[in-house]
């Protein structure tokens, strides 16, 4: 039996400058502690942005708790905010170890390492595994160099990076996410408990925006249809989910296992509308079909452009032929779309994002995305900008892409014209004639993402009325 170690898991504030609204619960995070729980481990996660919790109150928490581990989720969004937690977590707890996880740390580990003395160790990639065998030997250190997947400082003071950890093989043994350590009842949109399910992990892809393979690895995992229906019912009769959200990267990947997942989700009578996502070229009408008789309601498709040069820049290995067929296919078989488009990425110019603007036009799709390119670090995009020397910002808070804020400086599309284009496309795109066709779909049919897309476009369009006035 391993000794039970005290963990507290932090999912960091978010800083008041943010405009970072929080729908879901930290799926990753509850992953961490039912790990650590099965291992016979005593956990607390502390939801700072859902609990209203800043920094100050955190050093609270975490005093009345004293935990032995300390892990905090980092992605490059709260990354200033995360060093702040652990600051706040080794003045409050100067015995613990104080660990950072997620993307951001991942690919900044030893940089972190270097700077911030209150971060004792980084957890890279996949990190249930490595948090179990760090909470069976915390706080011996010396005992950290036999620990996959890790970067910390040894005895004498030097950053150590352990090897690479092996990803997770089969992703059915892993327990469900332990939201009994979470406020699930703050979880809800329009007062329906809206939760996540994740049903795969890795992606085989090589898109230069993405740090998705090199954080999951390029092998699709994927866990068994019946693993992933009994989880859906356990959502419904234990969460009392209203919807669920698949968080996939491409949900669709294997075909074979998505008509089985249908299929079972129709045999066991599953009534709960769901969402995914996935590629516009790992889709067919019949899946499409399957999923909307097992009670899709939302697709989402990563279109990144209606420009096939940027597409090819991208490495997206989709053309827009692909992307306007899986739109159609899925509208004709009664499917809700939205669309995600890139924007100022390093080679586009003002010609080729009109050509995804009238993309956009053309499919009409529920709804749209239009993301400023923004290099994270681990994507070969950041490595790019970075050989062509261009001007970039390390300054994490404006992260993701602002129009009025660049992470880059793009000679090709300034920041200006990004900003103007995008708020013109916006104030068209969300019109009364959308308000009205969106009612129409959500409220006469009721579609729980119609009705939700409804609300949110008449929100912006009377937003865009005052603003006018």
């Amino acid at each position: 039996m391993n000794k039970k170690t005290k963990v507290a898991i932090v999912n960091t504030p978010l800083l008041k400058e943010s405009s970072h609204h929080v729908l879901l619960p930290p799926l990753g995070l509850a992953y961490l502690a039912a790990v650590l729980e099965q291992d016979g481990h005593e956990i607390k996660i502390i939801d700072c942005p859902k609990c209203d919790i800043d920094h100050e109150k955190l050093r609270a928490e975490l005093s009345s708790f004293e935990p032995n581990l300390i892990g905090i989720g980092c992605m490059t969004l709260t990354a200033k905010s995360a060093l702040q937690s652990a600051r706040v977590a080794k003045e409050a707890c100067p015995n613990s170890k104080v660990v950072l996880g997620g993307p951001h740390a991942t690919f900044m580990d030893k940089q972190i390492l270097s700077e911030e003395a209150a971060v004792d160790i980084v957890v890279r990639g996949e990190g249930e595994l490595t948090m179990v065998e760090l909470a069976q030997h915390s706080p011996d250190s010396e005992k950290f160099g036999e620990i996959d997947g890790i970067t910390f400082r040894n005895s004498n003071g030097q950053i150590m990076q352990t090897r690479d950890r092996a990803f997770i093989q089969n992703l059915d043994e892993l327990p469900r996410p332990a939201y009994k350590y979470l406020p699930m009842e703050k979880y809800k949109i329009y007062g329906k408990a809206y939760l996540p399910i994740m049903t795969s992990r890795g992606c085989p892809f090589q898109c230069s925006f993405c740090m998705s393979p090199k954080m999951w690895g390029t092998k699709f995992r994927a866990r068994s249809p019946k693993n992933v229906v009994d989880e859906l019912e356990w959502l419904r009769d234990v969460h009392g989910a209203s919807a669920t959200a698949f968080c996939d990267d491409t949900m669709t990947l294997d075909k074979k296992r998505m008509l089985e997942i249908c299929e079972e989700i129709k045999n066991r009578k599953i009534r709960i509308p769901w969402d995914c996502r996935t590629r516009v070229d790992q889709i067919s009408k019949e899946v499409l079909a399957k999923m909307k008789e097992a009670n899709c309601q939302l697709v989402s498709f990563g279109a990144e452009s209606g420009c096939q040069k940027m597409l090819h820049i991208m490495k997206k290995g989709t053309t827009v032929e692909q992307n306007e067929r899986a739109v159609r296919w899925a509208k004709e078989v009664g499917l809700s779309v939205a669309v995600s488009i890139i924007i100022g990425y390093p080679g586009e110019t003002a010609d080729m994002l009109k050509q995804s603007l009238d993309f956009i036009r053309r499919i009409e799709p529920d709804d749209a995305w239009l993301s400023i390119a923004t290099p994270y670090p681990g994507t070969e995009m950041r490595a790019q900008i970075e050989s062509m020397g261009w001007k970039m910002s390390s300054d994490w808070d404006l992260y993701p892409n602002d129009p009025k804020h660049p992470t880059f400086e793009n000679p090709l599309l300034s920041a200006e014209e990004i900003s103007k284009i995008r708020k013109t496309f916006y104030y068209s795109l969300y019109s009364p004639r959308y308000v009205l066709r969106q009612a129409v779909k959500g409220y006469l049919k009721g579609n729980f993402y119609c009705r939700s897309m409804a609300r949110i476009a008449a929100s912006y369009l009377l937003w865009r009325i005052g603003s006018i006035f």
